[in-house]
């Protein structure tokens, strides 16, 4: 079974549908309010163990109900959560608005995401050469995942990142980055290219191959992922859907990824099950009950093949 170890944030998510994201100063009301578990690397660690990974996670909690529940949670799915400490802060908590057509407005209190250590998480470090691949995002301090990307790399584990919320990377970081999954802004703001298209995620994605990153995947919603290497790049069309609620799709498309490449497979193998399971992430509410399960990917990938 390919194993997966998710350093990264858990949140507590509250989330409501209404007909259109609210502009400045605007109330608009919509319908009921939804609860679930998220975070980055909560939801990461959760789609990689419904793609059927086995998975350890390393994060923070608060010493409080959220936190416990969120361990619970995990725990219940099998995920392994001796590194997931808890810290003197609260459980983060996220509040998200979605409107008629799945786009998200997303705002986040981190909490005890940001009052991660390295010191919290060095007596877990053996989950990191336990891994076949470590993944990491930036909800958590820049310092824990500049630890985990390196202790990963120092015990020769593959490394993943997925670079959100966007933020400034210095090339010492994407040195130690294998595969490194940005979204059109993160890509953006990464490489200083605006991406509006394949040809300038292209540009984008060569930027940070440069800079020091190995594989580069800007993920384009729609219009599928593209992949950037020392070779040509190659694009992968996204699958059709009705979008419901584009919360976690990001997500489900790394924990997929890492699913893939920890299997030991090779991207064009890797990219059909990480667009699929992002595809299918749309068509359902909330961040981690909206993750498909490894039968529902392979069921949906069938039907699309005929």
């Amino acid at each position: 079974m390919p194993r997966v170890c998710v350093i990264g944030s858990a949140n507590v998510d509250h989330a409501v549908t209404v007909p259109w994201l609210p502009r400045p100063g605007e109330t608009v009301t919509g319908g009921d309010l939804l609860r679930d578990l998220g975070g980055k690397g909560a939801n990461q660690a959760v789609a990689a163990r419904r793609l059927g990974a086995e998975v350890r996670m390393l994060g923070g909690v608060g010493a409080d109900p959220a936190g416990e529940e969120i361990r619970a949670r995990l725990a219940a799915l099998g995920i392994g959560v001796d590194g997931l400490v808890t810290v003197p802060s609260p459980t983060g908590a996220a509040l998200i608005v979605v409107d008629a057509a799945g786009a998200n407005q997303i705002a986040v209190a981190p909490g005890a995401n940001h009052a991660l250590t390295v010191e919290a998480l060095a007596a877990h470090a053996e989950a990191i050469a336990w891994a076949d691949v470590v993944v990491c995002q930036l909800e958590i301090p820049l310092p824990v995942v500049r630890w985990a990307l390196g202790e990963a790399r120092r015990r020769g584990v593959e490394t993943l990142l997925n670079p959100a919320p966007a933020r400034e990377l210095d090339d010492g970081l994407l040195r130690l980055t294998r595969y490194l999954t940005p979204n059109e802004g993160e890509a953006g703001r990464l490489s200083g290219t605006e991406v509006t298209g394949l040809e300038t995620a292209r540009k984008a994605g060569e930027r940070l191959v440069e800079r020091g990153a190995a594989v580069v995947i800007v993920t384009l919603g729609s219009a599928g992922a593209l992949v950037c290497a020392s070779e040509r790049p190659v694009h992968y069309p996204a699958f059709p859907v009705t979008a419901v609620d584009t919360t976690a799709a990001g997500d489900a498309f790394t924990g997929a990824l890492a699913v893939g490449v920890a299997a030991g497979g090779t991207l064009e193998q890797a990219l059909p099950l990480a667009n699929a399971a992002a595809a299918l992430t749309c068509t359902q509410p909330g961040a981690q009950a909206s993750l498909p399960d490894r039968a529902a990917v392979e069921r949906y990938l069938r039907e699309l093949r005929g």
